[in-house]
């Protein structure tokens, strides 16, 4: 055998063998570190499917709930619409609203736009305890108020949409936070923007949201300003509405009034053509028809319901996905009164 087809010493093969190993660890590695990434920022967003393999019956067991609740009162659909609304604004969808104070917590059902005013909390208890019976400890508390404001819509003969699932439920509340987030109903255009504009939503946002006003009820103290005081308003209309809201302050303020004089119960558009008739009840809903740059997408919802229904879905989703808690972020909460 000639010197030129000597057979390599084995360290050469040794160190070959190594090269090959390092590299393909590596490669691994860089697969391995691809994966988790991926991982992180999969688990960081919201799926229609979440519950599909862990939770199927979520959608029936919560909607069987809101039915029977928005049957016996047909306000409960839009408070459960709401309760989403003041959730959402407040640190993301992360079900603080829901927590009860304790003699070591406060939590948001105090704050100034929540108190003597969001309700429902009971149809969230049933609602819950449903879910716990077909998968106990699988879906939060978040998850099922998306659920629920969106089968509330729809029951109520308003646009239906797929609720993106995932979140987790917050180990804690700001009642500061609410009193600072959640726009009063003496909010200002600019002011109701800025409060949008602050969670991610867009002017177009504001007031496509603020049709769900097309549902529910006000209390006088929300719109008692208004009805005495602004010119902005239809002379009949105001007349009506002081009927059962006293001018002085403290007598009658837990009153009630439709939100939407003709269709209070149904989810139509009907909510525009009454800014534009100047009968908006408080004065945040007439802001967004006053001579401003929201006049125009008022006076094309007041005419093209399916634009309003459509657009609507999109910006629940948009707001269902303002800040959730995601991967191994919260808990799931077995009672959405307090924490495990």
């Amino acid at each position: 055998m000639s010197c030129s087809q000597h057979t390599p010493h084995p360290s050469y093969w040794l160190g070959t063998k190594a090269m090959a190993s390092s590299s393909s660890s590596m490669a691994i590695i860089t697969v391995l570190a691809i994966l988790v990434l991926s991982m992180g920022s999969s688990s960081a967003q919201l799926s229609t499917n979440y519950y599909s393999k862990s939770c199927p019956n979520v959608f029936t067991a919560v909607k069987s709930v809101v039915q029977s609740a928005v049957s016996k009162e047909q306000r409960m659909g839009a408070s459960l619409l709401r309760l989403f609304f003041h959730d959402c604004f407040v640190n993301g969808c992360d079900g603080s609203i829901l927590l009860d104070d304790t003699s070591s917590f406060t939590g948001e059902k105090n704050a100034a736009p929540n108190q003597n005013s969001v309700r429902g909390f009971n149809v969230v208890d049933d609602i819950k305890s449903a879910v716990e019976k077909v998968c106990p400890g699988v879906v939060s508390c978040a998850d099922v108020l998306a659920i629920a404001s969106r089968d509330s819509v729809v029951i109520l003969g308003g646009p239906s949409w797929n609720v993106k699932l995932g979140r987790r439920d917050a180990r804690t509340a700001s009642q500061a936070a609410a009193n600072n987030s959640i726009p009063p109903p003496t909010s200002s255009l600019s002011n109701l923007i800025s409060k949008f504009q602050a969670v991610g939503l867009s002017t177009k946002d504001m007031v496509t949201l603020s049709g769900s006003h097309t549902i529910g009820q006000a209390r006088c103290t929300s719109f008692r300003n208004r009805i005495y005081n602004e010119t902005n308003i239809d002379s009949t209309f105001s007349n009506t509405r002081q009927g059962n809201c006293p001018r002085t302050s403290g007598s009658g303020d837990n009153n009630l009034a439709p939100l939407d004089l003709q269709s209070p119960t149904k989810f139509d558009n009907n909510y525009y053509k009454n800014l534009i008739n100047q009968k908006g009840l408080l004065h945040s809903d007439q802001q967004l028809f006053n001579g401003g740059s929201t006049d125009s997408q008022v006076r094309s919802y007041s005419n093209n319901p399916s634009s309003f229904s459509s657009d609507f879905a999109a910006s629940m989703i948009k707001m269902g996905d303002i800040k959730p808690l995601t991967g191994s972020n919260g808990e799931i909460r077995k009672n959405c009164r307090r924490l495990n």
